[in-house]
């Protein structure tokens, strides 16, 4: 399976820009929960069966050494779009997300294994578990190499070449597999996104401007990481397409934090400028940034003169676009504290629902900082399906809810085959497609192998 690679048809991907946004006629947020919409079956297609149901990369298999979060998210992703993706765990472990729960979390499952957070970046793959300290170990997964396309991990640097893995040994049992290899900032040190985001510079302007460094609600650069990975590999996949040779990519989360700094990167290393935190301020446009309402947080801002002469009529004080402070983008930046200290005031006069419909259709881009409750009955989130609930007997109540897919296909939609695994869920199944007997599968129990 590994070598069918001549036979692929080339990737073609074709964006249609059609609006930054899909409007629902209705209310801006629902007033009930919504309740989310069962995934489709790996048999029938989101278009009712008009489309291709398999997925875009139907036929690509996939060899998961991850944990944590980057690479399982890479690797999610190529499962929703239909890789068989065989997540390889160690025995009576597996990845240190399945027990990272929160407080109170433990009434929704029914096993000790399983986690949100360990779910929520693996669906869609078969867990197999394999001891890859002992030397039998080792030989499954190179058998498992043998019948793949891609191999992802994010061992330290080095590790897979000390257990003789390395790329050298993949690529000469399977010249045209991908490696892909994710790595932390330092080849001896673990890469936990916390360390790099601090080391890459992100924590040094985030944050509010005479405040403490702050750090993002989410593993950013982990996921960015992943998302970067995940492009990486399609492209291999089409440059093996067109050569019949693999590659070895190797990535790491340093290098994805520096990619993610762009304009304030290219500001100091072109004009020597040191970046500064904004809180949620724009360093060279004024207004934008988030503003206290009456009852909450409303972020706006005004990117043109036109931009800021709607906002202030909008609001009320049209003689803003008239004062001289306020005349350009360029005296606004310079002028900065005194705009706000009169916006600040303003915005304080009205309920953030209140300001939503004084700018709504203004054509200037603005909206609340919305809680989660708030973003999952948003009128966006149903109109563009992005809640998804499945059966999954490892939870209390059966069902697990996950968020949806961002990129929407016309013909191979993404879509979710299988729950995230059990521990060791799928390992005499994976064995037994290479050929292994039910007596072998035992033996290598006994021998803790599997």
């Amino acid at each position: 399976m590994g070598f069918f690679h001549s036979q692929r048809t080339s990737l073609r991907f074709t964006l249609a820009r059609k609006g930054l946004t899909h409007r629902a006629n209705v209310s801006r947020y629902q007033q009930a929960p919504y309740l989310p919409q069962k995934f489709y079956s790996s048999t029938t297609s989101p278009d009712g069966g008009k489309g291709d149901s398999f997925g875009a990369l139907h036929g690509f298999k996939i060899l998961d050494l991850t944990r944590v979060l980057a690479g399982p998210f890479c690797t999610q992703i190529l499962a929703d779009y239909g890789a068989d993706v065989i997540k390889v765990e160690q025995p009576g472990k597996g990845d240190d997300t399945r027990y990272w729960r929160t407080e109170g979390e433990g009434e929704k499952w029914q096993t000790d294994a399983i986690s949100c957070y360990f779910a929520c970046v693996n669906r869609n793959k078969r867990s197999v578990a394999l001891n890859l300290k002992s030397q039998k170990g080792r030989e499954i997964l190179l058998d498992l190499v043998k019948v793949s396309d891609v191999v992802v991990e994010n061992f330290v640097p080095g590790k897979m070449d000390e257990l003789g893995i390395g790329y050298d040994v993949l690529s000469k049992i399977n010249p045209a597999v991908i490696h892909a290899s994710i790595s932390g900032p330092y080849a001896q040190r673990a890469g936990y996104d916390i360390i790099v985001v601090v080391e890459g510079g992100l924590l040094h302007i985030t944050g509010e401007a005479d405040g403490p460094p702050t750090k993002p609600g989410i593993g950013l650069t982990d996921l960015c990481t992943g998302l970067y990975m995940h492009g990486a590999i399609m492209a291999a996949l089409q440059a093996r397409h067109r050569t019949g040779k693999g590659q070895k990519l190797d990535g790491s989360l340093f290098e994805t934090q520096l990619s993610l700094l762009i304009n304030v990167a290219s500001s100091w290393l072109n004009m020597g400028q040191e970046a500064q935190r904004w809180g949620t301020a724009h360093p060279s446009i004024v207004p934008y940034e988030g503003f206290k309402t009456k009852d909450s947080y409303l972020v706006l801002g005004a990117t043109n003169n036109r931009q800021f002469g709607v906002l202030a009529e909008r609001m009320g004080r049209p003689d803003l676009t008239t004062d001289e402070r306020f005349l350009t983008n360029d005296s606004r930046v310079r002028n900065r504290s005194e705009l706000n200290n009169i916006l600040y005031d303003l915005f304080k006069t009205k309920t953030t629902d209140e300001w939503l419909d004084v700018y709504e259709n203004s054509g200037i881009p603005y909206g609340p900082i919305n809680s989660l409750e708030r973003v999952f009955t948003h009128t966006q989130t149903h109109a563009r399906e992005m809640v998804k609930s499945i059966d999954f007997n490892a939870a209390v109540d059966g069902i697990f809810k996950v968020v949806g897919f961002p990129v929407k296909f016309s013909n191979t939609e993404a879509s979710v085959r299988s729950n995230p695994p059990l521990l060791e869920e799928h390992t005499d199944d994976v064995l037994k497609e290479l050929g292994l007997s039910q007596e072998k599968l035992a033996d290598l129990r006994r021998e803790k192998v599997i």
